[in-house]
């Protein structure tokens, strides 16, 4: 070992180890023999570091292909699959610990003038006036102020149509996911309390469902 290898610190050595990198100074050992209008190249080695790490790449990708095609193991189906099982259970153990949240027949309109108005702020931000128009004429979708329903115009049928939707192809979209079992009950209550109101053009009646019933 020579006297300027002796003063390297470790570190020095250490980093020179890892990268093969060569001594400033000695890029003639190294010149390639050709160049690119008037630039040469040098033969530097890849990083000792970096072809481990891609050697360890290769090794990880070969095992995850044989587990998973060769022996079916890792498969992302699966593991889904596993996640939403036990998901369901867990909902399932949340609505048993919770009925009174998820009991439909016990649902009763709201008649206060707090809860009627969030129903109308509801009304307006969910679009509903967009089909039903803002006096519930009824545009799109039926007028809301008559007596005849399609679906039912109690507070219990209203609510079902808000939780799951209308009729297949007809426009009204499921808002379960996106509005709370309260919010719901707060629409169905405000759309009630606007039943025998006069819209500016209402739409004719639709529906056999009679109600209040006769």
């Amino acid at each position: 070992m020579n006297k300027n290898s002796e003063n390297t610190s470790w570190w020095k050595r250490f980093m020179k180890s890892m990268t093969k990198a060569h001594d400033l100074g000695t890029e003639e050992d190294i010149l390639l023999d050709h160049d690119y209008d008037g630039i040469k190249e040098l033969d530097n080695v890849l990083p000792p570091w970096w072809l481990a790490g891609f050697y360890i790449t290769i090794a990880i990708s070969i095992f995850y292909l044989i587990m998973v095609f060769g022996f079916g193991k890792y498969s992302q189906y699966d593991e889904l699959n596993d996640e939403m099982a036990t998901a369901k259970e867990e909902i399932e153990a949340y609505k048993a610990a919770n009925p009174q949240l998820f009991d439909d027949a016990n649902i009763v309109a709201f008649t206060d003038a707090e809860n009627l108005a969030k129903g109308k702020e509801l009304f307006t931000s969910k679009t509903c006036v967009v089909c039903h128009l803002a006096d519930l004429g009824g545009s799109i979708g039926p007028n809301l102020t008559d007596n005849k329903w399609i679906l039912g115009g109690d507070v219990k049928s209203i609510f079902n149509v808000l939780t799951n939707g209308g009729r297949p192809g007809k426009g009204m979209i499921a808002w379960e996911s996106t509005v709370t079992r309260e919010e719901r009950i707060q629409l169905a209550s405000y759309i009630i309390s606007m039943q025998g109101t006069t819209p500016a053009v209402p739409k004719p009646a639709e529906g056999d469902i009679v109600w209040p019933a006769e």
